[in-house]
């Protein structure tokens, strides 16, 4: 909050910050001494009003990371929940939940990480199929064997 406020600010009475006065801030480049007769070219401005395309996925997005949250907290219970009460139904709850969670969450590591549109799509396409390959396979564990929920409670008891 220090970094925002002006200096002239200060020394009056009142001290407002520096984001709320306008919709872009300026601040100088670093420059060569021979360089500084044009000090309009060497003004970079950062806008921080939000993006004039932002407003069209703006709705999915805010429903995507509501469900992020969503997803987090319903994992939070289903830990104690399948405690108590271990069976096929909270097994294939807990597949279906942790294969999403885990889904959505190296994808946004594609997203930050991979860059290049090829590398993206191949990237995609990889942790797509590693998600289904995870959920078969979690599928699998609870139709042919012991299940999540009681795999974990042999785990915790040896």
């Amino acid at each position: 909050m220090a970094a925002l406020v002006r200096i002239g600010s200060v020394c009056r009475r009142s001290v407002a910050p520096l984001l709320f006065r306008s919709s872009s801030l300026a601040r100088p480049l670093a420059a060569r001494k021979k360089d500084q007769d044009y000090p309009y070219l060497f003004t970079a401005k950062i806008h921080a009003s939000p993006s004039c395309n932002a407003s069209a996925g703006s709705k999915a997005a805010s429903l995507h990371w509501t469900g992020e949250r969503v997803l987090s907290v319903i994992l939070l219970s289903m830990g104690p929940m399948a405690y108590f009460y271990p069976g096929p139904v909270m097994d294939y709850s807990l597949a279906a939940a942790l294969t999403l969670h885990g889904h959505w969450g190296l994808g946004q590591v594609v997203t930050d990480y991979v860059h290049g549109d090829s590398k993206v799509k191949l990237a995609k396409a990889g942790l797509f199929i590693l998600s289904t390959v995870t959920f078969a396979g979690l599928c699998y564990f609870n139709y042919h064997d012991v299940g999540i929920c009681k795999a974990v409670a042999l785990l915790w008891s040896k």
